[in-house]
């Protein structure tokens, strides 16, 4: 008994020794791919259209045009303008607000702040940012206060704007002043601004208020529902080229690079098994590429994908519950 137990021990160490390698193998697989981990931060692209019905449900925030203004030239101009914003014919539009403009009256002010305000809100429309602020900062817009009609408005806009050019510190001095004089603008703000940022902490809090806000609730549930895993989708590449992909529903990206893997492995193989050491090593670095670009590219899929689902459950609350800042404007032409 003795020898027979004596005569196993070297199948026993060769056993032992290549489970060890093959331990070894796989935590190596995963200290290197750990270096290819993709974030799973979300980064959503919504945005919005601006319908004609949308504008011509929207009042003007000034006095309609006396008899008098009418016969004007700059008051023609100014009708031709608002009918082209009213199609959103915004170039022209703008041609013809600028013409009334120069036709006004230098004496004229209310008109002159209401015109400026007209040419920024066209830009607004067409989501003309920087000209947005470039033409506040060139208007006498910048001295308006709270007795200015479109007061409420003009803020929304400079700070969508603000924000949409990167400019936080003017971004958080516009909220400051919207929340100071318009505090449920405000918190509908601040809800659009962690939706457009998919800032889950913040939406949760939001979703948790008291009395609980249902739609917010529920977007979250189906968020949840329907998300994959981008570490999963990482782990099953490590595992199997090609597994995180079909995970994601990605079949023929799946098939794609099961099968370049596996023609590099047994090419590889090949080569080192003829002795063709030095064509062995080149191929083992393109699998190698291949491969961590695989786990990489998984998790990258399984991020877009649970984008697509966010945006998708996103948009359509913000659409019906009006949290796009362009759907907060109480006022049009």
């Amino acid at each position: 008994m003795k020898v027979l137990i004596s005569l196993n021990l070297p199948m026993v160490k060769t056993k032992m020794k290549m489970k060890n390698n093959l331990f070894l193998y796989f935590l190596f697989l995963f200290v290197c791919s750990s270096c290819y981990r993709v974030s799973d931060k979300l980064e959503p692209k919504m945005d919005y259209t601006v319908e004609e019905k949308y504008l011509r449900n929207l009042e003007s925030a000034f006095p309609v045009l006396s008899e008098e203004e009418r016969k004007e030239d700059w008051g023609k101009e100014l009708i031709i303008a608002v009918a082209f914003a009213h199609q959103l014919d915004l170039y022209r539009a703008l041609f013809s607000f600028k013409r009334a403009d120069i036709l006004l009256p230098v004496s004229n002010v209310a008109r002159k702040l209401e015109i400026q305000y007209d040419i920024l809100l066209c830009y607004y429309f067409g989501k003309k940012y920087k000209d947005v602020l470039e033409c506040f900062e060139r208007s006498d817009l910048p001295h308006v206060d709270r007795t200015f009609p479109a007061f409420h408005d003009l803020l929304v806009i400079l700070y969508e704007s603000y924000k949409a050019t990167n400019q936080k510190e003017k971004t958080n001095q516009i909220y400051e002043l919207i929340h100071q004089s318009y505090t449920g603008t405000a918190e509908r703000l601040s809800l659009s601004t962690a939706l457009l940022k998919a800032n889950f902490p913040e939406i949760r809090k939001m979703a948790n208020t008291n009395p609980p806000r249902e739609y917010l609730v529920e977007m979250l549930r189906n968020y949840d529902r329907e998300k994959k895993s981008v570490n999963k989708a990482q782990i099953l590449n490590v595992f199997l080229p090609g597994a995180g992909y079909l995970y994601v529903g990605q079949t023929r990206t799946a098939i794609t690079a099961f099968t370049i893997n596996a023609l590099f492995i047994a090419a590889a193989y090949h080569f080192f098994h003829k002795g063709h050491i030095a064509a062995g090593i080149i191929t083992t670095s393109l699998e190698t590429g291949w491969y961590f670009g695989g786990i990489y590219g998984a998790g990258e899929e399984a991020k877009y994908y649970n984008e697509q689902v966010y945006t998708k459950h996103t948009t359509s609350v913000m659409n019906q519950k009006g949290l796009f800042p362009i759907f907060m404007i109480q006022h049009a032409f």
